[in-house]
């Protein structure tokens, strides 16, 4: 079976803005009855972001995905409490036919679209992501993990937040933990959690305990990969969620491949892929975490470098955001305005990559992204070629609707998407209308 996974953001947090991550995958019955395959995506949360950039929950292909993570909650670092950044978004604004009338203690916002999301899709299953880039910076995750009382806290609060919202699991995203002394605390960190969401459903449960997921997004780039204890990580572990993109980008002198399959010389003494997502692969399968187990992540969007000759080139400049709809950070551009106009798409067959070159005469603009045809080619590799637990896609507002939409390409490819049901039992939560599984 496969999984279609998505994580979003419905609001403004660093450079993620709206944008929903994806995933898919195929995983065979297992003991620790990991996250199934199908497609997911991840939902940011700030409030404004949702207004102007006219993405919402409803607005997920719920019928194509099995999983949706929402992303992100933020940590406090002095005890380690997990909490809502955005509490109006995630609890208190009010969609289209939400009524202000409703007597008792309700969740609104995201916390019920997702709800009523999971009761419509029974396959659907929804996480809390906790951290991202942003929400790593500042040494937040190392501090906590290193206090056995802040990690306890850290995983009480964040089931707590799973049992008033009424999802299916945590997704950590811890960027990134260095070698030594904080890989051993992430161990430990995740076995709280993992501890707790057991406890939780053992409390909970009339009879045989749902199984909550723990998840984890984790690095493709060798020298964060390299540096976790991942055979330790790995029994506490549903799924693990690469972020095989952003290979090239601002930071970087040269233009590149941002989430290529296989590496590529790009010759003239420049590289087209200074990293390949089969390499991180290759990794991860060496240090023993099951293939059915690890999910490609795939970018919904491009990013830029101007004044260039060609992959592997020196560039100057990544543009300007225009504040337009596609556009809202410089040098990123939404997949679904891509190419664009005068822009000639091109593929690198060796490396299984998407790019375009030029948007209009005397342009010298490359863009790095995912297509429909190197999606299909991602797909087989998965299915075909590693037998891995699917894919995800950062993020979903970025995606077309018509017959060039990336999330649609990878599901087909896959097919047979996990109909294993979601959890709509949370009898402590908070909430009246989720306690009561949201009567209509």
């Amino acid at each position: 079976m496969f999984n279609l996974a998505a994580q979003g953001c419905w609001g403004y947090q660093a450079y993620l803005h709206i944008r929903v991550k994806y995933s898919l995958g195929q995983m065979p019955e297992m003991e620790s009855d990991p996250i199934a395959s199908g497609t997911a995506a991840y939902r940011k949360t700030l409030a404004e972001d949702v207004d102007s950039y006219g993405y919402n929950p409803r607005d997920l292909p719920a019928d194509q995905l099995t999983h949706v993570l929402h992303a992100f909650a933020n940590v406090n670092k002095q005890d380690g409490t997990v909490y809502s950044a955005d509490p109006y978004a995630d609890l208190e604004k009010h969609y289209p036919g939400d009524s202000w009338e409703e007597p008792g203690h309700n969740a609104y916002g995201i916390a019920k679209q997702l709800y009523v999301q999971k009761r419509r899709h029974r396959r659907l299953k929804t996480l809390l992501s906790i951290g991202g880039w942003s929400y790593s910076r500042g040494g937040s995750f190392a501090a906590v993990a290193a206090s056995e009382a802040a990690r306890r806290t850290f995983a009480r609060s964040a089931v707590r937040l799973v049992a008033d919202w009424g999802l299916d699991g945590i997704d950590v995203d811890w960027e990134y933990p260095r070698a030594g002394a904080e890989a051993a605390a992430y161990v430990a960190l995740l076995a709280a959690c993992r501890a707790a969401l057991d406890d939780y459903a053992a409390r909970t449960s009339t009879g045989s305990p749902y199984h909550f997921l723990l998840t984890v997004a984790t690095a493709a780039g060798p020298d964060n990969y390299r540096a976790m204890d991942l055979r330790g990580m790995d029994p506490y572990v549903d799924a693990w969620h690469l972020m095989s993109y952003d290979y090239a980008g601002s930071w970087g002198d040269r233009t590149g491949h941002a989430s290529n399959l296989f590496a590529d010389d790009a010759g003239d003494g420049g590289s087209a892929t200074p990293y390949s997502t089969d390499t991180a692969v290759q990794y991860y399968l060496a240090q023993g975490i099951r293939p059915d187990k690890l999910l490609l992540g795939l970018p919904l969007y491009g990013r830029s470098f101007e004044d260039t000759d060609g992959l592997g080139k020196p560039y100057s400049g990544v543009g300007s955001s225009s504040g337009a709809d596609g556009n809202w950070e410089a040098g990123v551009w939404d997949y679904k305005v891509l190419p664009r106009p005068g822009a000639t798409e091109r593929y690198d067959d060796v490396a299984k990559a998407a790019y375009s070159y030029g948007s209009g005469p005397g342009s010298r603009e490359l863009i790095t992204y995912d297509n429909v045809r190197s999606t299909a080619e991602k797909a087989r590799y998965i299915a075909d070629q590693r037998g891995l637990g699917g894919a995800f896609f950062w993020e979903g507002s970025g995606d077309r609707t018509d017959d060039r939409s990336l999330v649609r390409t990878m599901a087909v490819r896959l097919g047979n998407l996990d109909a294993s049901e979601n959890n709509l039992r949370y009898p402590t939560s908070q909430y009246d209308n989720i306690r009561n599984g949201m009567p209509s």
